[in-house]
């Protein structure tokens, strides 16, 4: 097993504070992020970042369905790590200022421990990139949510 990592990043014009708390807002916001990829979302326990329990299930192609377990900490400032309870999954979300102190830069990386052999050998490979493409449809929803009221 070999592990398999995605990241990607995009600034947007917001605070990084607010933006941070939007993304932390399991409740109200972070659905609304979320592409079809994702689906029977449910906080179990909190809902506003540090403690939260999220399940939810999400599909990243027709074969490829994955039951989620989500417990959300805070381990450092403007940092949301969601760690998958049934997997190696994790998903790390950080916030920083942008160039200039312009607005704010968003970055997700997420990793698993792969599998081994020849599906294992395809997941490194085409995973890492259809990950990308959907965080990368998220980063654009939170930057609408982020700059429709500027």
């Amino acid at each position: 097993m070999a592990l398999v990592e995605m990241a990607t990043q995009r600034d947007i014009a917001a605070e990084p504070n607010d933006v941070f708390d939007a993304i932390a807002d399991y409740q109200d916001v972070h659905p609304r992020l979320l592409t079809e990829h994702f689906t029977e979302y449910e906080v179990r326990d909190g809902g506003d970042g540090e403690g939260t329990v999220l399940h939810v299930r999400f599909q990243a192609t027709s074969r490829r369905v994955r039951e989620l377990l989500l417990d959300i900490t805070e381990p450092e400032d403007n940092t949301l790590v969601e760690k998958d309870r049934n997997s190696t999954l994790v998903t790390t979300w950080t916030v920083t200022p942008g160039d200039g102190d312009q607005g704010a830069r968003v970055r997700v990386h997420t990793a698993w421990e792969g599998a081994g052999g020849i599906g294992g050998f395809f997941e490194r490979r085409f995973a890492p990139r259809a990950l990308t493409e959907i965080y990368d449809r998220i980063l654009a929803n939170l930057a609408r949510e982020m700059e429709k009221d500027a």
